[in-house]
């Protein structure tokens, strides 16, 4: 089983209180390193510049065994620059790459992902029609391929990730993101998402997007927890009180969506019980993800042996 992902991959600098520090990224490229971690074998399809972050992103990805297929980029690889000073809210600038960037899918690209069991999608510019367009035919030729070859049709999952800084044209972008969820397996949003996208409360989006035609819906809440509602069945868990202090929640919805991504690959949950699993996993990723700084998924396990008084420190 195999998963191709399509997104963002890019550099994040933090800024705080301490200092500025950089950490390979990108919602797409967390999800694809998170589900390497957890036994998915995983190709990113993103964009990237020929510079030295580039080379970054390259080695960080080999080192966790991430297959990688690039759109080459004229302006550099994408940067988000984030702003965490005095305890509050963090404030993120995208450089040009990032508010440009673009994805073009040629027969690499869709060959791998004809190939794949499922393709995850992640933070793409679903507000640019043209973008939209090519990677609704890329995905709608990778399910016509399957079909041809008797293998079971290839299963999406989304994620839309809308970022102000990164977003030119709300009304195109929720228009791009409909039309992929109808036919999703899985949407992972975000209370976020809920707000800037539609201006209404994540259970409001949440039966929109189950109305449309998305088979499960992962619905996070930030220190709420998360639901899932998914044929019938609505499982809500609150956030897993595991040992240490919180450090930094940037990527504690790439790393729950990541692991609800690996439970479809290894087949689709039937029942309350079966989702009341995978919403815990995917909890629990969150929830160890959260202890350390940067986005790389962690489990629980990662905790085992760690002076509880020391984790988050």
């Amino acid at each position: 089983m195999n998963v191709v992902v399509v997104g963002d991959a890019l550099i994040d600098e933090l800024r705080d209180d301490h200092g500025v520090r950089e950490f390979v990224g990108g919602a797409a490229l967390n999800v694809a390193v998170g589900l390497a971690r957890l036994g998915v074998p995983a190709t990113l399809i993103a964009m990237l510049g020929d510079d030295e972050p580039a080379s970054r992103v390259r080695r960080y990805l080999d080192d966790y065994g991430v297959g990688l297929l690039v759109t080459p980029s004229l302006l550099g690889t994408a940067r988000a620059v984030s702003t965490r000073t005095g305890g509050g809210e963090p404030s993120y600038v995208f450089n040009e790459a990032a508010q440009r960037r673009r994805i073009r899918f040629g027969e690499d690209e869709r060959a791998a992902m004809a190939g794949a069991d499922l393709i995850v999608v992640s933070c793409v510019a679903l507000d640019d029609a043209e973008q939209a367009a090519e990677l609704s035919d890329a995905i709608a030729g990778a399910a016509a391929r399957a079909r041809s070859e008797g293998r079971d049709e290839v299963s999406l999952a989304l994620d839309p990730n809308p970022r102000t800084g990164m977003m030119n044209d709300k009304a195109a972008f929720v228009r791009g993101f409909e039309a992929l969820a109808a036919r999703a397996a899985l949407v992972k949003v975000g209370e976020d998402d809920a707000r800037l996208l539609y201006g209404e409360p994540i259970d409001a989006l949440r039966a929109r997007l189950i109305d449309l035609g998305a088979r499960a819906v992962l619905a996070t809440e930030g220190a709420g927890g998360a639901t899932i509602e998914a044929g019938g069945v609505v499982v809500t868990r609150p956030i897993s009180p595991l040992p240490g202090r919180i450090v930094d929640t940037m990527g504690a919805g790439d790393a729950a969506f990541a692991a609800a991504v690996a439970a479809l690959v290894a087949g689709t949950p039937h029942g309350e019980e079966a989702w009341e699993a995978v919403l815990q996993t995917a909890m629990d990723a969150a929830a160890a993800t959260c202890r350390f700084e940067g986005a790389l998924l962690r489990t629980p396990d990662a905790l085992t042996g760690m002076d509880p008084d020391r984790i988050g420190t």
